[in-house]
């Protein structure tokens, strides 16, 4: 487990290390089931053992990590069933902020959004995953938050922290990657329109998409598992 050696100010210090800690789950520095070593983390971001504990009480609300009596710290493993129960609540917060978002979103707000499309299209063509999914992140949520409801943006934030780390390993097959950047580039043309139809259609397929491969990829994982036992 590595991680980049990053300077963080001593304001909102845990904030920091939640982000950091976040990003390392996310891109499977930290793979799911494993235990948050204190000390190597502590060493790894450079920080002492009292944000890094608040950091990852963080963490354990946003549901990334669970805390077990005795044992500490672990990063979540979502099941089968917990997938296809959390990409159902997904697609349809996803599709809701989506058309809502194609009646309510300012021309500031659009730019923004085409703006960093422009960015992520950019990393694509790198295949640079990391800055990639970064900016998908962001442009999903410019999307939510364009729809211009609180109750809907705290409950998607909530449920997506279940699903990024998902999310980031199921644009690592090339045609899955291309396929999604394909349903980016209609998102864009929809919420230009303004066409709610569109948005909502392009949005439930683009996240029925991403659960069917992530169940694909932890179907072989499983497999691959059994077969190492066999």
């Amino acid at each position: 487990m590595t991680a980049d050696i990053i300077s963080i100010p001593r304001a909102a210090l845990h904030e920091q290390v939640a982000h950091r800690l976040r990003q390392m789950l996310v891109e499977n520095r930290i793979a799911p089931g494993a235990k948050l070593n204190e000390r190597e983390l502590s060493e790894v971001l450079q920080v002492s053992r009292t944000p890094l504990r608040e950091a990852i009480k963080m963490l354990a609300a946003e549901g990334l990590v669970e805390l077990l009596p005795n044992r500490g710290a672990i990063a979540v493993e979502l099941s089968e069933a917990d997938v296809l129960n959390t990409f159902e609540v997904m697609a349809g917060l996803e599709s809701q902020s989506g058309e809502l978002a194609t009646q309510r979103i300012t021309e500031a707000e659009l730019a923004e959004i085409k703006a960093m499309h422009f960015e992520m299209m950019a990393a694509y063509t790198r295949r640079d995953l990391s800055n990639y999914y970064r900016l998908n992140a962001l442009i999903h949520q410019a999307i939510n938050a364009a729809a211009k409801n609180p109750v809907l943006s705290t409950t998607y934030a909530q449920v997506n922290a279940r699903l990024q780390a998902l999310r980031f390993r199921s644009n690592q097959d090339e045609d899955k990657w291309k396929n999604a950047v394909r349903e980016h580039e209609q998102m864009i043309a929809a919420l230009s329109a303004r066409d709610a139809q569109a948005m909502r259609a392009v949005l439930l397929a683009h996240l029925y998409n991403k659960r069917d491969v992530v169940i694909s990829q932890l179907r072989e994982k499983t497999q691959a598992a059994l077969g190492s036992q066999a």
